[in-house]
Parts: C-alpha cells; structure tokens; sequence
C-alpha cells in the first residue's frame, strides 16, 4: 500500500460507528452481511449506515455485491492485511514482536 492509500483507510475507520461496522465484517467473513442487518445488528440508521458504508467502500475496506434485491457487503481482506502490512512494516527494529530487549540479552545461545 502506498501512504495515500493507509491515510484514506485510517481515516475512515477513525469513525466509530464505521470502526464497528469494519469489526463487523471482517468477524462474519467473506459471505459479508446485508446492509439492513448491519443496521440492525449496530443500531445505526439506514442513512447514516449509507454514508458510513460509502467512506468504507472508498478506502478499499469494504466492497459490495448485489444479491438479488439486496446489497452484500465485505471487508476486504487483502487490503486490511496491506494496511497492517505497511504499519508494521519495520515492527520492532528486527527483534520479533512480543519480545523485549532484555529477554533477547537474556536469552541463552
């Protein structure tokens, strides 16, 4: 991902309730869910769900397909995995993550 790319996705999900509605998705998987159950299900507005759900769809978070009369949305995985990808991309100057310089210095060789 490029830098305009994560600042766009960050953005969006710098929202509450799109920050929810990204959990959402990304926890029911690539089947995705119908947008009329995300308003349920987050207590949201279908107009406010519309808006949310168009910020989302232009940071590449989520995408959407129409299943008969109704609109499937999903979280895009790959670029969720891009975003985290870039953020922990030097992680840890070199040490694995989850280890702290003295449990390195510590460790037996």
């Amino acid at each position: 991902m490029d830098t305009k790319q994560v600042l766009a996705a960050l953005a969006a999900i710098a929202q509450e309730s799109r920050l929810a509605i990204f959990r959402l998705l990304v926890q029911v998987g690539p089947e995705g869910m119908a947008a009329t159950k995300i308003a349920e299900q987050l207590d949201i507005a279908p107009s406010s769900l519309s808006f949310h759900l168009k910020e989302l769809t232009h940071a590449g978070l989520i995408t959407s397909r129409s299943e008969g009369r109704f609109i499937i949305y999903s979280a895009n995985i790959t670029v969720m995995n891009g975003l985290i990808g870039y953020l922990t991309e030097n992680c840890c100057g070199g040490v694995p993550c989850g280890q702290s310089a003295s449990d390195i210095t510590n460790s037996p060789t």
